[in-house]
């Protein structure tokens, strides 16, 4: 498949592509000209800025899926600003792009909601979801709470809580609906999503247990180790 992604050199990016590349689709990479280094090898460099839609018109193009991992690094409370000026501006440059290209699906990385902490990040998440919907395009949309990885180990120490929550019936939904997902699940979920779209002018969620279950088809990897007309 033809796959344009967004923020490809940031702490998800730089997982995903190489994983895209291994099972046989072509990959192009949006990145500033600073961070050109930064994308990974075997992945087309398309020199531009997320905030700005006149880099998607020119740089989306037609029947591909495009997946948007563009977002402010460590999300806190304090960064609300930075939410509406990174987050929700690159997913409205990036959709209204999508839209007047026509592309095939548009896969969105928003988060976990309703939630007790995080409004800001979460209101902005869900304009994003918002203007997706609006577009009419054909969309995946999975919603992580914190996925860990390299760097962002420390809710790590949150899951006996998790466990104990799960025996409560109360709380039972929330812990699993804000539960924590590793990187290898996100990138499998997202491989996932790419290779098996929904159907045509549809929305399909991903929540957190849907990560964590999500399974990637053989076909795509068959097809990239197998000749042309051998099995």
């Amino acid at each position: 498949m033809n796959v344009f992604v967004t923020g490809g050199t940031g702490y998800i990016g730089q997982r995903l592509v190489p994983a895209l590349l291994a099972r046989g689709h072509r990959v192009r990479v949006l990145a500033r000209q600073t961070s050109l280094h930064r994308v990974p090898a075997g992945a087309v460099p398309v020199v531009g800025d997320a905030l700005r839609e006149s880099t998607f018109a020119s740089a989306v193009r037609p029947g591909e899926t495009v997946v948007h991992l563009v977002g402010t690094p460590h999300p806190s409370p304090a960064k609300a600003a930075e939410f509406e000026r990174v987050d929700l501006a690159s997913v409205v440059a990036a959709s209204s792009a999508a839209e007047r290209a026509g592309v095939l699906h548009f896969v969105y990385v928003s988060v976990a909601h309703p939630a007790p902490t995080m409004r800001a990040y979460i209101a902005v998440r869900e304009k994003g979801e918002q203007r997706l919907a609006s577009a009419g395009l054909t969309r995946t949309i999975l919603r992580p709470w914190y996925v860990l990885g390299p760097g962002h180990w420390w809710p790590a120490a949150l899951l006996p809580l998790y466990g104990i929550a799960r025996l409560l019936p109360p709380f039972w939904t929330g812990a699993e609906r804000l539960g924590l997902v590793t990187l290898s699940q996100m990138v499998r979920a997202l491989v996932a999503a790419v290779e098996q779209p929904p159907p045509a002018g549809t929305a399909r969620i991903l929540d957190v247990p849907a990560i964590r279950a999500a399974l990637v088809s053989e076909a795509a990897a068959k097809a990239k180790r197998s000749p042309v007309g051998v099995p």
